[in-house]
């Protein structure tokens, strides 16, 4: 379990954290969202001990990280930011060091070896200096690292960042399959991988924790949720007409490829009459769906800064 209870940073009189509380519990992959300089890194930092808090507590596995800072360390692995490693180490020879580190020896060292070697698709580097690795294969070598000795826990920075779209769909893969009896948090700024990998979604902005919820709740709070888009041509006259239903707010429709929204008034459900309108008319529709809500639309509302959006 991860758990940050009031936690704070200051630098300065700048209040980077402001007394966030949160908790993962096994089996939950909980994504940390905000916009760049919202205070992610910072909690991270805080949580795996690597940073001492202004303020708060933050607990591993029920270890305090500040009074029991090794056992705290022993039930985490850890990704940093940028992966750092020693780079004139080879793979293999950087993976022994860490285990070493983690105290892992014998028949237990070489089947975690194993396992992470095969799991993050490292056999063809292992010989060859990290500094020669590209950036992709660098963030493969600190995952491996950070689950080397198999931790309970684990506090991932932007773990998919530099990989190409195979590596993401495998490491994606990889952190759902530890995700079954493991406590994961993880930092991104890649909102596509919110409904594939996480159970749940913090958001957090200046400082401040603004959310706690599933994907598909935060998806509900969009303008979108409920609405119906459709593509079609000579769509005019119904489009009039579907303006017209009382369970319609307002149809929108996107200048660059002529695709039409329709936004419900709140809990009204309109597809049926939309659908109505459109074979009443004899509309011939390309494109139909009925909208789940947009991550994107909800991130922008609720991490927008007071002053812009006055």
């Amino acid at each position: 379990m991860i758990e940050a209870e009031n936690l704070s940073r200051r630098y300065g009189g700048m209040l980077a954290v402001d007394a966030l509380n949160l908790c993962v519990r096994a089996g939950e992959v909980v994504g940390l969202l905000g916009p760049n300089g919202a205070g992610k890194t910072t909690s991270l930092r805080m949580l795996a001990g690597f940073l001492a808090p202004s303020g708060g507590r933050a607990r591993i596995g029920g270890h305090d990280v500040e009074r029991q800072p090794h056992a705290a360390r022993c039930a985490l692995g850890y990704l940093p930011e940028g992966a750092p490693s020693y780079g004139e180490m080879s793979v293999l020879g950087f993976l022994l060091f860490v285990a070493r580190v983690r105290r892992l020896s014998g028949e237990r060292r070489r089947s975690r070896l194993d396992a992470v070697i095969q799991q993050l698709e490292l056999d063809d580097v292992l010989a060859l200096p990290i500094e020669t690795l590209s950036k992709g294969y660098r963030r493969r070598v600190g995952l491996a690292q950070a689950i080397l000795h198999d931790p309970p826990a684990l506090i991932l920075d932007e773990p998919t960042d530099g990989l190409d779209p195979n590596q993401k769909r495998a490491a994606r893969a990889l952190i759902r399959g530890l995700a079954r009896d493991r406590a994961i948090l993880i930092s991104t700024h890649l909102l596509e991988e919110v409904p594939t990998v996480c159970s749940r979604v913090a958001v957090i902005a200046r400082g401040r924790l603004l959310a706690d919820a599933t994907p598909a709740e935060l998806e509900q709070r969009s303008r979108y949720h409920g609405a119906v888009s459709f593509s079609a041509r000579g769509a005019g006259p119904a489009r009039a007409a579907i303006s017209l239903l009382p369970g319609v707010d307002t149809v929108e429709v996107d200048p660059l490829n002529g695709r039409v929204t329709v936004f419900p008034k709140p809990g009204r459900p309109i597809l049926a009459e939309v659908q109505g309108i459109l074979a009443a008319q004899r509309v011939e529709v390309s494109e139909f769906a009925l909208e789940r809500g947009r991550l994107d639309d909800v991130f922008r509302s609720l991490t927008a800064d007071p002053a812009e959006a006055a």
